[in-house]
């Protein structure tokens, strides 16, 4: 995504090139987000307002913050906590403050030592919202508009806006106590400049008290059409919050401004990812990010398309072009060694942009980028470089293992080489499952992590990968014992 904004500089607008991987939360799924969490630098985390942080929270959390990812949160469906609850803004304060202390332990947990990667709305790493209405806000972004008005630089705003800070507006002093000169109790800042308004646009647009919302957001400097007046309830409620705070904004902010670019997150991840020694060519390139130094990617999937696949990764130095001749290297390689080692030309270079693939002469480190014609000498992940000196960057790690296993056989005996065949096309498009022969009795069995897993992957063996019809078995799980003492 290619985006143009003046977030950091006031006046002129820089471009901003973003690579974003959604991954399913599903904890059935967790090999997708290992495979996404490789080839990215930043992770966006969401937690649902009303149901707090889950087990998939931290499973998603342990998985970043072990391949040295930066985490930024978005706290969901607040819409339902002023709508559905109908609780009041110091609730709401509450509640948030719970599930960001609840993400900061996880990630307190499993930190590596000095990394602070906290989240703190005061340092705009926290935003709070409703995507199904499509709008978010940030500290940051009120605190613009606030520090004009008070006359405070934005980064002290930022502060006063979180926490227990309250506003004297009769005496016109800054307090850390609710209690007002006059004796009245103060509301904190957070809520009495942030959620006060939010909510009672919110009510007003739902309510349809148009004079209301037109006072309101003529306030807040939107201009409102006569025929977008006229909407109802909830379609009216998202169109005045899209135009106010747009969570597309206060989401793109918060990845430019927090986020770690390639070239800054590098430095301190090749370590983690390269075999190699530190000082060889190829970590001194993927550490400078440069693009003219080897060739260095890293495949983390296969992506099917008709019969083919798309080997999809990320360049991490040098420049890949179609035409070229590169060193494949399994998981199995060892430098020095022929094993597990292809030397071929790449046909075609594609940029991934959603469902379409667009050709492109070259993409350079720091991209992800996909491939054609190296599917055949990979199998699931793998090492693409030109140095003949460069190790492997390591294999990913699942959370997860295979266990639950499902017999298939063909309901026609001459569709059998086609389930074969079928079979290791799965094999190869997710990073997980397993497609095993059973020595004794020729039994195909697929083992996956959990049922939904299998069944999909079932259901893509069934209509994409071998195009006939199976019989399929019931979902086992193989118990095995040891001794350990």
């Amino acid at each position: 995504m290619y985006f143009e904004t003046d977030i950091i500089t006031e006046n002129e607008k820089l471009g901003y090139l973003i690579n974003l991987i959604d991954s399913p939360g599903h904890v059935d799924f967790s090999s997708e987000v290992t495979a996404a969490l490789r080839v990215t630098d930043g992770a966006l985390v969401v937690v649902d307002y009303v149901e707090g942080v889950s087990v998939q929270t931290d499973t998603v959390l342990r998985q970043a913050l072990g391949e040295r990812i930066r985490p930024v949160l978005m706290v969901n469906k607040i819409d339902r906590g002023i709508l559905e609850l109908q609780v009041d803004g110091e609730t709401m304060y509450q509640n948030y403050l719970r599930v960001i202390e609840n993400v900061n332990v996880i990630v307190a947990t499993y930190e590596a030592e000095g990394q602070q990667l906290q989240v703190d709305p005061c340092r705009g790493t926290v935003a709070f919202g409703s995507a199904l209405f499509g709008w978010a806000f940030t500290t940051t972004a009120f605190a613009k508009t606030y520090s004009k008005k008070f006359g405070i630089a934005r980064e002290k705003m930022m502060e006063k806006l979180w926490g227990d800070n309250y506003f004297d507006a009769k005496a016109k002093k800054w307090k850390n106590h609710s209690e007002a000169d006059d004796k009245t109790t103060l509301k904190r800042c957070f809520v009495q400049f942030i959620m006060a308004p939010v909510i009672k646009l919110c009510k007003a647009t739902m309510n349809n008290e148009v004079e209301n919302v037109t006072k309101m957001t003529t306030n807040l400097g939107i201009s409102m059409k006569k025929d977008e007046l006229s909407l109802q309830g909830k379609h009216f409620m998202k169109n005045v919050f899209q135009k106010w705070i747009n969570a597309a904004e206060a989401l793109l902010e918060m990845i430019i401004l927090k986020l770690p670019s390639p070239v800054v997150a590098q430095k301190y991840r090749m370590e983690h990812l390269y075999e190699g020694p530190t000082d060889d060519a190829t970590a001194k390139a993927i550490a400078a990010c440069d693009p003219e130094g080897p060739l260095s990617i890293f495949i983390s999937k296969m992506i099917p398309d008709g019969g083919r696949f798309y080997a999809f990764g990320r360049v991490f130095s040098g420049t890949v072009s179609s035409g070229q001749k590169v060193r494949i290297q399994g998981p199995n390689y060892v430098p020095g060694s022929k094993n597990d080692l292809h030397v071929k030309n790449i046909q075609r270079v594609v940029i991934m942009m959603a469902g379409k693939y667009e050709g492109v002469p070259d993409v350079p480190c720091g991209n992800t980028v996909a491939l054609v014609g190296v599917d055949q000498f990979l199998m699931k992940q793998g090492t693409i470089t030109t140095a003949e000196d460069a190790h492997n960057i390591k294999v990913m790690k699942y959370s997860v293992s295979p266990v639950v296993r499902v017999a298939v056989s063909v309901k026609d005996a001459k569709d059998l080489p086609k389930l074969v065949d079928g079979l290791k096309k799965l094999s190869k498009s997710d990073p997980l499952v397993q497609c095993i022969t059973e020595e004794g009795s020729g039994e195909h069995v697929i083992a996956g992590c959990g049922e939904l897993h299998v069944e999909i992957c079932l259901k893509d063996l069934e209509e994409d990968f071998a195009k006939c019809p199976i019989i399929k078995g019931d979902p086992v799980v193989t118990y095995k014992e040891t001794i350990t003492e």
